[in-house]
Parts: C-alpha cells; sequence; structure tokens
C-alpha cells in the first residue's frame, strides 16, 4: 500500500528531520509511528501527501511514485489520503455541516451531492445533532470528529493522524481512538498514526516504527514491541506507561538466585505456566512483580520472577520456559 524508500528531509537551516527511513506500509494496517518530541515523525507523516517536499527518495502509494507527480496530478491523488491534525483546522466562520462541505466544494463535488454526503459523514462521525453549531460551541473531542469526517469526505483510501489525541483528555482520547478503530473496520482505511503517547499505539495500532533523532529504530508488531523491546528509546517510551513494572534497577539482585524476566503473548498469558515449572523443576519461585497489557492485536504478560535453590536447576528451566513459548530475559545470572 505505502512504500516508503530512503527517504529523506533536510531543511534549509540544514536541519535533518528525516534520515533515511524505509518502511512498508500494509493495506488495512493502523500503522503508528512514535518518538519523542523533535524526533522526525510530523515531518514523516507530512511527506506522505507531499505537504513537505522530500529532499531524496521514493514514496510510492498503490504503485505510484508521488514524488515526481506535478502538481495536478498530486491534487488528484490527494484525495485519496485524508489528513487530521492536532489542533482541528477548522473554519470558525462555518457550521459544522459547512466546515465538513469545505472539502466537497474544493474537490468540485456537484452541489446536488454534497449535503448527503455531509449528513452521512456526520451520522458516521455520530454528530448529525451538531450540524449547525459552530466550532466555539463544540467541546475538544467534537471538534475532532468535525475534523476526521472534513478527512473522510472525498473517500480516502488512507488516513493520516498528526498528533490528532494530543490535545485531548483520556477519555476522549479513548473514544476518538475507538471511534477511528471502527471507521477503519468499516470502510477498509489503512490508517498512519504519530503520536508521542505509547498508549495510543497500545490502543488501536497493530504495527508500530519508533523514532529517534530522524531515524527509524525499531519496528514490528505492537506485541512485540511490548513484550520485547530491543532500544532504549522504546523502552524509555513503554515506561510511561502508567501501572508499568518497576524498574530493573530497583530489583533485588542475592548471588546464587536468578533474577527473570517472563513475557506471554496472547492466550499464552492464561496458561498456568508457573505452576507446572515447579512440578517440574527442584526450584523455587517468588514473583517480584508484572503487569497484562491489552494491546490491540492480543494480550501481553510481563512477570519479573525470582529463582532460589539448586542452580543447575535454575539454569534449566530457562530452555524449558523458551520451549514452552514464553519469551525470557536474564536480567541477572545469579552469580
Amino acid at each position: 500500500m505505502i512504500r516508503i524508500q530512503n527517504i529523506n528531509k533536510t531543511y534549509p537551516n540544514n536541519f535533518a528531520a528525516v534520515k533515511n527511513v524505509n518502511l512498508h506500509i500494509k493495506k488495512g494496517d493502523i500503522f503508528g509511528v512514535i518518538g519523542l518530541s523533535g524526533a522526525g515523525k510530523s515531518s514523516l507523516i507530512r511527506l506522505l501527501n507531499r505537504l513537505e517536499e522530500p529532499t531524496s527518495g521514493e514514496i510510492i502509494i498503490d504503485g505510484t511514485n508521488i514524488t515526481v507527480l506535478n502538481k495536478k496530478e498530486l491534487l488528484e491523488k490527494r484525495k485519496k489520503i485524508g489528513m487530521i491534525f492536532q489542533h482541528f483546522n477548522l473554519l470558525s466562520s462555518r457550521t459544522v455541516e459547512e466546515n465538513v462541505a469545505f472539502s466537497l466544494e474544493i474537490a468540485k463535488w456537484e452541489k446536488s451531492k454534497i449535503k448527503s454526503r455531509v449528513s452521512e459523514l456526520l451520522e458516521l462521525v455520530e454528530l448529525s445533532d451538531k450540524s449547525k453549531s459552530y466550532p466555539s460551541q463544540l467541546s475538544g473531542g467534537q471538534k475532532q470528529r468535525v475534523a476526521i469526517a472534513r478527512a473522510l469526505a472525498n473517500n480516502p483510501e488512507i488516513l493520516l493522524s498528526d498528533e490528532a489525541t494530543s490535545a485531548l483528555d483520556p477519555k476522549t482520547t479513548k473514544s476518538i481512538l475507538q471511534l477511528i478503530r471502527n471507521i477503519q473496520s468499516k470502510l477498509g482505511l489503512t490508517v498512519v498514526m504519530i503520536t508521542h503517547q505509547m498508549e495510543v499505539i497500545r490502543d488501536i495500532c497493530n504495527k508500530v516504527a519508533v523514532m529517534s533523532h530522524g531515524e527509524i529504530v525499531e519496528t514490528g508488531g505492537v506485541h512485540h514491541i511490548f513484550s520485547n523491546p530491543k532500544t532504549e528509546t522504546t523502552k524509555e517510551l513503554i515506561s510511561y506507561l502508567p501501572n508499568n513494572e518497576e524498574s530493573t534497577a530497583d530489583l533485588m539482585k542475592t548471588k546464587g538466585k536468578m533474577l527473570i524476566k517472563l513475557n506471554f503473548l496472547g492466550s499464552i498469558s492464561k496458561d498456568p505456566i508457573i505452576s507446572r515449572a515447579i512440578k517440574k523443576f527442584n526450584v523455587d519461585f517468588s514473583i517480584i512483580g508484572g503487569s497484562i497489557e491489552s494491546l490491540s492485536t492480543m494480550r501481553v504478560g510481563h512477570l519479573y520472577v525470582e529463582l532460589s535453590g539448586d542452580f543447575e536447576e535454575q539454569k534449566l528451566i530457562i530452555p524449558w520456559l523458551t520451549e514452552e513459548g514464553v519469551i525470557v530475559e536474564v536480567v541477572y545470572n545469579g552469580l
């Protein structure tokens, strides 16, 4: 669906915002791009519809390299790429229905078809009763629903979201994410979400790329990233989630006792793995802490366990757990 190949963006002041990024986003993905402020993620998403011009590289959408399109061709291609922004960008002098209609007017829809299309869109975002209201009369969540309706006006195949929930409270964020998920499922959209909120990635995305200093430092399925983050940037972002398990630096490390972190993916998180291990090995298990995250794709469990008893038996537990489908990280080897 979307292939980003060796894309770079350097601004006139020589600041390199995006550096040699390569990504493949499949049709139907809800693909998240996350990073701290200044990571380059907003520059990247604006390259996908050429609101920003790339310095080099290619962006291929449905087999078309959009970086070589002329202005007329690009405007036509953009009709199939909707975009929603953090600050809504609504016209204060227009009502809700007039804001949504504005996109259709620019696209030169027939006037006779605009009214019915606007009604359809407002019903989709659950704002039919606010059609005559002005933006000043709406809550932040309602304004974002108008912006989503406007982004969907031309029946896009791709929906880009640039920090669409960062200005909203947690409850409203959840409702907007649920709306996007429902719309994606109903319309078969491919969604690309830029965010610095790891809970957004957790709650809605199936794939994620982590950006740092303009580069992609890690990418993969959300459940893999959450269960086994590879880079310090990813670990830092995950650490900001509420109720995250304690830092390994704060855990007790005792000679002769192994400290391991167990990561459970999907249905295995409900299996009595610890109980079976206790019966099989002459080792005591002390549970230090843990949590279970319900991601958009599956449940992921994390458990810190201290092993004590026969040290040779402790070492045998690691390969056994791995064979059982548990991802094991040795935090302290007991030596």
